[in-house]
């Protein structure tokens, strides 16, 4: 293999993976705290919907960003208060939420795009190039990317810090695996799984914004196309870390990237099988195959202060 097939096939991971890695981001906050959140395909979908449609009628792709980045918010704030003060089950609360961002997103992109197939090319979030290192042997891939990579980047660093070398961290973590103990310490488990979900609903907006405004370039009904389902298994394979989410993000990118290079060479596979890969990873990590996993021991659980068990 030629060093340019390594360095195109890299970029190429990277760029599939982004998404998926904002939005394994976003649930490890929610679910650090304890919140169960199925909602990122929907959390997902709307970020992407919302960043098309400010960017098609201003033609500013920061402007959709930012929209994105509090559509998102917005919703994971609904979910916080549907698990958090209303004591819902999180798992229905979660499918709820992509149920509504299906049909809601695909009725406003007919009403307000005009089609049914979609808006038309968006303008893309220009790259940067970091001089010197942009010029490295295959990693000089990953010092030509746009901002939303090197925020990605810079979440992963910035949550791995808070989460374990910060009192607010302990905070959070403390919320997640025994919210009893964190009352009676006088940690707030409300508030906390409020700012966590809402915060974990800001950054997968980011991911959707990315989906629209740099890997596709428009929008599309459904076009989280699962995305979300297999963010949550980077979480499982993971271990609910901030790298090693990212990681498993990077490895299913890598997949998909693989088995679209595999048809392009026109190998006498069915495609269908190759189309396969990426969710059969998914499943294997969801099913525990690939390493076992402990999740957080309060996540999915409701917390109620009155209660023996908390």
């Amino acid at each position: 293999m030629s060093v340019d097939f390594i360095s195109d096939y890299l970029a190429s991971s990277l760029r599939l993976s982004v998404p998926l890695a904002y939005a394994a981001l976003g649930g490890l906050f929610s679910e650090r705290s304890g919140v169960l959140n199925i909602g990122l395909e929907g959390m997902l979908l709307t970020g992407a919907f919302t960043s098309a449609a400010t960017t098609f009628y201003t033609g500013n792709v920061w402007a959709g960003i930012f929209t994105a980045l509090i559509a998102g918010g917005l919703v994971g704030f609904l979910h916080a208060f549907l698990c958090v003060s209303l004591r819902v089950n999180q798992l229905v609360s979660g499918l709820a939420i992509n149920l509504v961002a299906t049909g809601l997103t695909s009725f406003l992109a007919r009403l307000l795009f005009n089609s049914s197939s979609g808006t038309q090319r968006l303008p893309t979030v220009p790259q940067i190039r970091i001089p010197v290192l942009a010029n490295i042997p295959i990693v000089g891939v990953l010092f030509r990317q746009d901002i939303l990579v090197y925020i990605l980047f810079s979440i992963i660093v910035l949550t791995t810090y808070f989460l374990f070398y910060t009192n607010l961290g302990l905070n959070l973590r403390a919320v997640g695996e025994y919210p009893k103990a964190a009352d009676t310490a006088g940690i707030s488990v409300t508030l906390v799984r409020y700012i966590a979900v809402v915060t974990g609903g800001c950054i997968v907006g980011c991911g959707g914004a990315y989906l629209v405004l740099v890997q596709v370039n428009y929008f599309v009904e459904e076009m989280s196309a699962g995305r979300g389902f297999i963010a949550i298994a980077s979480l499982i394979f993971g271990k609910w870390h901030p790298v090693g989410s990212f990681l498993a993000c990077l490895l299913f990118g890598a997949t998909e990237a693989l088995q679209l290079r595999i048809q392009a060479f026109s190998v006498n596979i069915p495609y269908q099988f190759l189309t396969m890969l990426p969710y059969t990873v998914a499943l294997l990590a969801l099913a525990g195959g690939i390493g076992k996993s402990t999740p957080p021991t309060a996540l999915g659980l409701p917390y109620n202060r009155n209660s023996i068990k908390g």
